[in-house]
């Protein structure tokens, strides 16, 4: 290794993914082994997504992290199983252009420093850890040279944050929930990707994007130590469903993957209310919007959008095709429009041309708009939803090789 104070770096990005069917309860908290199987859909990068650098030189005396700007603790055992797993699976690394060659036993004495952004609000039920954690496994895995390829790194990534595994591929994944003691055998399969199922657009109204009261982790800690339907739901009705579900991507049957979603949303926050004390993450304009869905479902006869929520009041709508979806726009707007003074493009962000489908170009152009057919005593509720971002199924992580584009100072190694 020479002797300089070089510094190398590598800058990743990674989607955020929203289950379809339910992460929810550990049967080993160290491991972050989950008691069922889940399936997940990626999101669209473009709106939702984590970018970590990653830097290592001789010059680093700690291991450091900066989140959003701000320097955080890296002495969590999750951070810290991650970058311990990573190191062991260390290669050599020669850097032609920097005249750096760093041999496989060099890892354990080299310290590195990571920097990461989430375009989305933090911990507010969008899983920003599981975009952050597959992030930084990610990035650490390429600056290390580590030759695992990404259903290997989804196992380490799990021990982040478990939902972090099924960010490691687009499409839509399979977080497999393994029988191994050692957790080996948990990581993440991609069933179909982001191009099998494209006509599929994601709404997702952001009801709130504050801290949640009752953290997943200590959420479902409690479910496990109090919920039967926690375990019935493990045990005989989540296996039925996660078979059915893979046969509807494969098949691209709308109606039985709506089906399968709101049921298995639905049932996880049954569990939540079945835990004791009551763990409550949705709220009045989270059941308003599902009362939205189902009310035009129904009138429909077919099911043109499927909504399932996460543990917050966030609701991701699921629409079958751009009409359904510039139709659900329209509908959302008038039950949840935004203040007259607003500014339109901070409403609705990400996919802006979902809006124009819809018809709608300005303030005026809401406040026109009829009641649903299908609800004519319909009211409208401002203040609702915070605001609306159109995006839809995306691709798994990448490098950037834009340097621009990385957070920390290729010189320094701390952050721009």
């Amino acid at each position: 290794m020479a002797a300089e104070n070089w510094v190398r770096m590598v800058t990743a990005q990674t989607p955020t993914n929203i289950a379809v069917i339910k992460y929810w309860g550990k049967r080993d908290e160290n491991l972050i082994l989950p008691v069922n199987d889940s399936i997940s859909v990626t999101l669209d990068p473009a709106h939702l997504c984590t970018t970590t650098t990653v830097a290592v030189s001789p010059s680093f005396d700690q291991d450091r992290m900066w989140l959003n700007g701000k320097e955080v603790s890296l002495s969590g055992a999750r951070y810290q199983n991650c970058l311990r797993e990573i190191r062991a699976r260390a290669c050599d690394v020669e850097d032609e252009e920097k005249g750096v060659k760093i041999a496989k036993k060099d890892w354990e004495n080299l310290h590195v420093h990571i920097a990461s952004y989430n375009n989305f609000p933090t911990a507010a039920g969008l899983a920003s850890s599981a975009a952050g954690f597959a992030c930084l496994v990610f990035s650490l895995a390429k600056l290390m040279n580590a030759k695992e390829d990404n259903s290997d790194l989804s196992a380490i990534a799990r021990q982040g944050s478990g939902s972090a595994c099924r960010s490691l591929f687009g499409g839509f994944v399979k977080w497999i929930m393994g029988k191994a003691k050692d957790g080996h055998d948990s990581l993440a399969v991609q069933l179909v990707d982001e191009k099998h199922w494209d006509e599929l657009v994601i709404i997702i109204a952001v009801v709130s994007s504050r801290q949640k009261e009752t953290s997943s982790t200590s959420g479902m800690r409690e479910s496990v130590d109090t919920s039967l339907l926690l375990q019935h739901r493990a045990k005989e009705i989540v296996p039925k469903r996660i078979v059915r579900m893979e046969e509807a991507l494969k098949t691209k049957d709308f109606g039985s993957f709506t089906e399968l979603t709101c049921a298995d949303s639905n049932q996880f926050h049954a569990v939540c209310l079945d835990t004791s004390p009551p763990i409550f993450y949705m709220n009045d304009t989270s059941h308003r919007l599902i009362s939205c869905v189902e009310k035009w479902n129904r009138s429909e006869g077919t099911p043109q959008v499927a909504y399932t929520f996460d543990a917050g009041p966030n609701a991701v709508l699921i629409a079958r095709n751009r009409k359904a979806a510039a139709q659900l726009m329209q509908k959302l707007l008038f039950y949840f429009p935004p203040n007259s003074d607003a500014d339109l493009n901070n409403y609705v962000i990400g996919d802006k041309s979902i809006l124009k489908d819809a018809g709608i170009e300005g303030i005026k152009d809401i406040e026109a708009l009829p009641p649903p057919q299908e609800n004519k005593d319909a009211l409208r509720y401002k203040d609702g939803v915070s605001y609306f971002i159109c995006t839809r199924p995306g691709r798994g992580p990448v490098l950037l090789s834009d340097e621009t584009q990385a957070l920390l100072d290729p010189q320094t190694g701390l952050p721009k």
